[in-house]
């Protein structure tokens, strides 16, 4: 069976992908990144395409390890494919699945099948439970008096048996299992329990951590204009329906602008802000920055001066509270706003007058150092 597969692998690179074998007779690359570039290229049925994907392939690989080429590949690949991803996801997720392989030594395999981006997001949110877990096992060395550390570890006992040896002074020792063992008793946890029994932390419970992925979309793509498909976690591509619901359910998302021509990256900024920006502009702010507006910042929206559709940076600089009156009026008449520095505001009306909004002072208590700041 051994000679049989690689019988089968040569038969498949001699005949679908020459240039990559010759390539490897020549020794500009090795088996392995042989393997990857044939590995994702290996649905695309053309041979001028696989021609063509080879040959743009291959001037990367040469420089560059498996590993990465890899994931330049399988980008590369998507250019090439004559169906789009959005079909073949369609399609491929009729094989999902979820199987068992029984191993020696009373052991046994469990695998699945699935969209990347919920098996990413599942993976991701595991091994976030068992840092916590590893986290936790070293505030309790060392501080043993801590709150619910003795109900930690029993729980922990009671689940899975003793983590750890006791030290002689009574405090617990580092749990001694890895990372991955500790994935694998927290994934079964979930499964049989559907809770995390036994490794609820001190600190909070594991049931609260939530999983994350990182999606790269192209903007077109987003809008439904193109066929781009966008990429988990810079390494895998996944549909655009996925991405587009990805997107939408964000509570925030990067901007990347790149070269049109060379691709390089030019900058990166984020179109809503992050709760450190938030909290700057209620602070300077402190009410809607229309001219004699008083709306306090829990009732307005935070907006673009510059609209970020056509370039405006998602910073202080470029960012201002508007009570939804005032937001629409900027938007639909003819009033417009220019940020100035300090914080003040020119606003100009229909008519051609300027107004200057001025940010209220905050109020501040001074004291020297000999002084006792008072209790707030």
């Amino acid at each position: 069976r051994t000679v049989q597969r690689r019988m089968t692998d040569a038969s498949f690179l001699v005949e679908r992908f020459p240039r990559v074998w010759r390539a490897l007779g020549a020794g500009l690359i090795s088996a392995g990144h042989a393997r990857v570039i044939c590995d994702a290229g290996e649905h695309l049925d053309d041979p001028a395409a696989r021609d063509a994907y080879a040959g743009e392939v291959l001037g990367f690989a040469e420089t560059e390890s498996p590993n990465r080429v890899a994931r330049m590949a399988r980008r590369v690949a998507e250019r090439y494919q004559s169906r789009p991803i959005g079909e073949r996801h369609k399609d491929a997720r009729a094989k999902r699945g979820v199987w068992v392989k029984d191993l020696p030594d009373g052991m046994a395999e469990l695998g699945m099948c699935g969209p990347a981006a919920l098996v990413h997001g599942a993976f991701d949110r595991i091994t976030a439970m068992a840092k916590t877990v590893q986290e936790q096992t070293v505030q309790e060395q060392t501080n043993p008096t801590a709150p619910g550390t003795d109900a930690a570890a029993q729980a922990r006992e009671s689940a899975f048996g003793p983590a750890a040896d006791k030290k002689h002074d009574g405090t617990a020792a580092k749990d001694p299992r890895t990372l991955s063992q500790i994935r694998a008793d927290l994934t079964l946890d979930l499964l049989l329990t559907g809770i995390p029994a036994g490794h609820d932390t001190a600190a909070g419970l594991l049931a609260a951590i939530t999983a994350t992925v990182s999606v790269t979309v192209p903007v077109i793509t987003l809008m439904g204009a193109g066929t781009t498909p966008a990429e988990l976690n810079g390494r895998t591509p996944i549909d655009p329906d996925t991405a587009r619901r990805l997107a939408g359910a964000a509570s925030g998302w990067d901007r990347i602008l790149t070269h049109p021509i060379t691709g390089a990256l030019l900058t990166v900024d984020r179109y809503r802000p992050g709760a450190d920006l938030k909290r700057h502009l209620r602070a300077r702010d402190q009410r809607c920055r229309f001219p004699t507006c008083g709306y306090p910042p829990s009732d307005c929206d935070i907006d673009h001066h510059h609209d970020a559709a056509h370039g405006g940076a998602t910073t202080a600089e470029n960012l201002g509270h508007l009570c939804r009156r005032h937001h629409t009026l900027k938007h639909q008449t003819p009033w417009h706003v220019e940020p100035l520095a300090d914080g003040l505001y020119a606003w100009t009306s229909p008519t051609g007058r300027t107004y200057i909004d001025t940010p209220p002072a905050p109020h501040t208590i001074t004291f020297t150092e000999d002084d006792t700041p008072p209790p707030f």
